[in-house]
């Protein structure tokens, strides 16, 4: 399914034509003053072990041995404050 299909199907769900939804976007963008919604890029976010590749994962845990091998390993604390820095989790 394409993008725009997703999107009609959704608008189609909520009883929106895909015109309506343009007037209705056209409408807030003059109310607003601006476009509606904030644009900026996504946060980044540590990524599911669901959405890595075959590859991506290999690559992960390889790097987890090479770890325990050289004898690297963090604390709990450690790797807490490491996601609170890198992630704001």
């Amino acid at each position: 399914m394409t993008f725009e299909e997703k999107a009609e199907l959704i608008l189609s769900q909520l009883g929106i034509s895909p015109s309506s939804a343009i007037q209705m976007l056209y409408s807030q963008i003059i109310l607003n003053n601006g476009i509606p919604f904030e644009l900026r890029l996504p946060p980044r976010k540590p990524t599911a072990i669901g959405d890595m590749t075959r590859e991506q994962l290999d690559a992960e845990i390889r790097k987890g041995i090479k770890s325990m091998q050289t004898g690297k390993s963090y604390t709990v604390d450690e790797v807490d404050a490491e996601l609170k820095r890198e992630f704001n989790i």
